[in-house]
């Protein structure tokens, strides 16, 4: 008696997504190891599953907010506030590791590496200015582009416009977002098969060999990250909470961090920490709205990854950091995290604007870009799950910390 495809899957399909996601690693491992060829072949699917994900993440987030600010009654209470205080805290506190274990394991680079393309920024103010001004954009563009500040706006502004709509409008627009949700539910199911092909092809084309050379600089910049995803946000959580945090932060790392690290992308990764808070029954007033906009400005592993190669550089030259300097650079790189999403490259092209504080001169700050687009293939998907788990995780910190405050006032 035969046993039909569904039959033999069927044990497969009734897993959990997250364990369905972990059978599709070893899988692309093992595929990338037997056979490189037949791996870069699958790189289809990880093309197809980021696609996805970024093509409906701009219209999830629009209708989403609209449809949660149009729908919110007069004096319901969010938590948003709360979210950005823990945003701008991980952030300072990220750099700060980043700069204290860089001065505890020192790293020295070999600069002969040749110069990358592109424009870094001159200053603070001209990345400040430039997210700024995306607010504003035409919001057919910001759809196009993904532009999540100028959706939030459009978004937001939309909603509040709408609250006095009449019952049918309101009806509808909740139908879209439910509908729009459906769709991504369907994406997120996926997920297993894209990242099968996002991992088979990216150990079958560029391998790890070529990181040896940079281990210790990489070393630094993943240990800096674990130690903030496993010991400062853990406390960051306990002190808003005064609960045990590590329930939540390893949901978070589990739910947000390992599609993350594999799309390499914060914006494709908004569908899927969405989903993760709806089941963690947080409040959708707080979490359709911090989600997208933790996803543009809440970016402790890009400000790990300023300080961590800055003050390598600095070593290498030669120049000497004092405290006070120190201290300067972790503000920096904290201002500068919050403006990655407006810059080409993101956190690497914001590199020569840290230098620059030691007196490094651009040549030399973009070749120590090129060494950090040597590393990207691991710091890039390190620094892309611990942005993304935080958003969730600082959400469902500030609401949990509001939850409690409710219940011990009631």
């Amino acid at each position: 008696m035969s046993i039909g495809p569904s039959k033999l899957f069927r044990p497969l399909l009734q897993l959990g997504l997250i364990p369905q996601i972990m059978i599709g690693i070893v899988v692309g491992v093992i595929l990338a190891l037997v056979s490189p060829e037949t791996a870069r072949s699958f790189s289809i699917l990880g093309q197809l599953f980021i696609s996805a994900l970024k093509a409906v993440a701009p219209i999830l987030v629009f209708v989403l907010v609209a449809a949660a600010i149009a729908a919110h009654e007069k004096g319901q209470p969010t938590h948003i506030r709360g979210v950005l205080v823990l945003y701008v805290v991980g952030t300072l506190v990220a750099a700060l590791v980043a700069v204290a274990a860089s001065f505890v394991f020192p790293t020295e680079l070999t600069l002969d590496m040749p110069e990358v393309s592109g424009e870094p920024p001159g200053s603070i103010i001209e990345i400040l200015r430039d997210l700024l001004l995306s607010v504003v954009t035409n919001p057919v563009t910001a759809l196009m582009e993904a532009n999540f500040i100028a959706i939030l706006a459009w978004a937001v502004g939309l909603g509040m416009m709408l609250r006095q709509a009449s019952d049918a409008t309101s009806k509808m627009l909740n139908d879209l977002s439910d509908a729009v949700s459906g769709i991504v539910h369907i994406v997120i199911r996926f997920a297993p098969l894209g990242i099968l092909g996002l991992v088979a092809n990216t150990l079958a084309e560029t391998g790890f060999g070529a990181l040896l050379q940079y281990g210790q600089l990489l070393a630094v910049i993943v240990g800096c990250m674990l130690f903030v995803a496993l010991v400062t946000n853990p406390l960051i959580v306990f002190l808003k909470t005064r609960q045990n945090p590590f329930p939540l932060v390893f949901a978070c790392l589990r739910g947000s961090a390992i599609t993350a690290f594999f799309t390499r992308s914060s914006a494709a990764n908004i569908p899927v920490n969405l989903e993760l808070c709806e089941r963690l029954e947080l409040d959708p007033d707080t979490y359709t709205i911090s989600i997208p906009l933790g996803a543009t400005i809440n970016m402790a592993g890009a400000a790990i990854t300023i300080s961590v190669i800055t003050l390598a550089a600095a070593n290498t030259l030669g120049i000497p950091v004092d405290f006070a300097t120190a201290l300067l650079l972790c503000v920096v790189s904290a201002l500068a995290a919050c403006g990655v999403s407006g810059v080409a490259g993101g956190s690497l092209l914001l590199i020569p604007l840290a230098t620059s504080l030691f007196g490094i001169s651009t040549e030399v700050a973009m070749q120590v870009v090129a060494i950090g687009f040597v590393i990207s293939v691991v710091q890039d998907s390190t620094e892309t799950a611990l942005n993304s788990s935080t958003d969730v995780l600082f959400t469902a910190a500030a609401c949990r910390a509001a939850e409690r405050k409710e219940g011990v006032a009631g």
